[in-house]
């Protein structure tokens, strides 16, 4: 009974975990936001952000302005139950209600916990509440995107879908609130046969590298950088199966111009996996992080509610458009510059 039904949600480029939720959450790129990968470095003092505590939690890594940063300077009460950047050490900056990233929390607890919120009286209750499953992507990583462990997973978190709805229901909230179910990427099967080993390619030249994120994206951090058109160079003469771009040079549709990447880019090509002697993801039946123009790497959008459109079909949204979507939803306005625009997807609302 969903009212707005996408035929996909393209993520922004990398189709990666971490930055196409943070890119969901403040309608930007991840070169502006500032998560460019799940896992990087800053060249410049060589600390590293990764996906786990402690630096995950710290709000230095954060230049985006997160919608429930928004809707909290306009008054109003925010609830997360996992979404990235929600757990930043400012108080400030995150929602006014939060809980720490548990992965084997379980579902059914963390739907109760959202239900939870939504009984407490009018002055504390949340209006904006994010709520995350990981069982899709941790399947389709696992046994791959036609297993049925896959489609077990699917069903799981359909049915945790359902325990929401029909909690709204008992609470007489269902035909209240607005509900937006994304996912912040696809998911495409990996092959042990493409395989890309970018140590062979570079034999002795890769004591001068630093191999970082990589599997559907590398960044090569050079470290004497006099060697950095050699080892293009390089991998550009071997380029089979992937492409290879100087940190300048990436096409501008990537939006990622971001002083943090690495000095030289590899992007395989779809299914293609890139490795280094440590073989590193090489236990994954699938994965993401592909060029996100790859139908493969798009999720899915579904909306349902009192702003939203009956029965109404439409092709590609973008992920980045979904933050300026909700501030019209709350009627509130965003003070700083985004990459969004609510012209491309506010044809989903109602009049």
């Amino acid at each position: 009974d969903f009212g707005v039904k996408a035929q996909s949600l393209k993520p922004q480029f990398p189709s990666m975990t971490f930055p196409n939720h943070y890119s969901i959450i403040t309608g930007l790129y991840p070169a502006n936001h500032g998560i460019i990968a799940n896992h990087f470095k800053n060249p410049i003092d060589d600390t590293y952000f990764s996906i786990k505590a402690p630096s995950v939690k710290d709000a230095i890594w954060y230049r985006g302005e997160a919608f429930w940063e928004t809707a909290r300077r306009n008054g109003i009460i925010t609830a997360s139950y996992f979404w990235p950047g929600s757990e930043m050490n400012l108080e400030y900056r995150r929602p006014n209600y939060f809980e720490e990233y548990e992965h084997n929390r379980p579902y059914d607890e963390r739907v109760k916990g959202v239900l939870n919120w939504l009984k407490l009286p009018d002055s504390l209750r949340p209006r904006f509440i994010t709520l995350y499953f990981d069982e899709t992507d941790s399947k389709g990583h696992r046994y791959g995107v036609d297993s049925d462990s896959l489609f077990a997973g699917i069903q799981k978190v359909d049915k945790y879908i359902k325990m929401l709805d029909s909690g709204l229901i008992q609470l007489g909230l269902k035909d209240k609130i607005n509900l937006i179910i994304v996912s912040d990427h696809g998911m495409t099967n990996l092959s042990p046969d493409k395989m890309i080993w970018i140590n062979k390619i570079l034999d002795n030249d890769s004591n001068y590298v630093e191999f970082n994120n990589l599997s559907s994206l590398g960044f090569l951090y050079i470290k004497d950088k006099s060697k950095i058109n050699t080892i293009y160079e390089k991998l550009k003469n071997k380029e089979k199966n992937y492409k290879v771009y100087l940190k300048n040079n990436l096409p501008q549709r990537f939006h990622y111009n971001h002083p943090f990447i690495g000095d030289i880019i590899i992007i395989p090509d779809i299914s293609y996996s890139l490795h280094d002697k440590n073989a590193l993801d090489n236990s994954y039946k699938a994965t993401h992080g592909y060029d996100n123009e790859e139908i493969d790497m798009q999720g899915i959008f579904i909306a349902r509610g009192p702003k939203f459109k009956s029965g109404y079909k439409v092709t590609s949204l973008n992920n980045i458009d979904i933050y300026p979507l909700l501030c019209k939803i709350f009627d509130i306005d965003y003070t700083s510059k985004i990459d969004g625009d609510l012209q491309r997807i506010i044809h989903i609302l109602k009049e």
